[in-house]
């Protein structure tokens, strides 16, 4: 079981964001309710894939409570693939399905031009 934090930056306000994730919403807000985030900043399905945007400053903290850092590309496969499985993959792991589905698309859609 984990929690992650990955390396966006995002303009809100004077504020840069980025995103937590963790393999159950259990951890996500043991983590929250720890760093100091408020359950209100929570979003949640069907909107949106479960997770909090927090201040760096936030990050650093979940960082030093055991969140473990990941990229933007790793945190959006991750992501992906929840949506797909129902369960949170490794980082590493989610980004090389991602890119093997990718090829596979790229080559079926290559197969199907040469075809025509």
């Amino acid at each position: 079981m984990a929690v992650y934090v990955d390396d966006m930056r995002a303009q809100f306000g004077r504020m840069v964001m980025c995103h937590m994730i963790a393999d159950t919403d259990a951890e996500l807000h043991e983590m929250a309710d720890r760093i100091g985030v408020a359950r209100r900043w929570h979003q949640a399905p069907p909107r949106h894939d479960s997770h909090y945007d927090i201040a760096l400053s936030k990050r650093a903290l979940a960082i030093r409570h055991g969140a473990i850092p990941i990229t933007l590309k790793q945190c959006a496969a991750m992501s992906r693939m929840r949506r797909l499985t129902g369960e949170l993959p490794l980082p590493g792991k989610a980004v090389e399905q991602m890119l093997a589905d990718l090829n596979a698309r790229r080559a079926d859609r290559a197969a199907g031009n040469q075809q025509s």
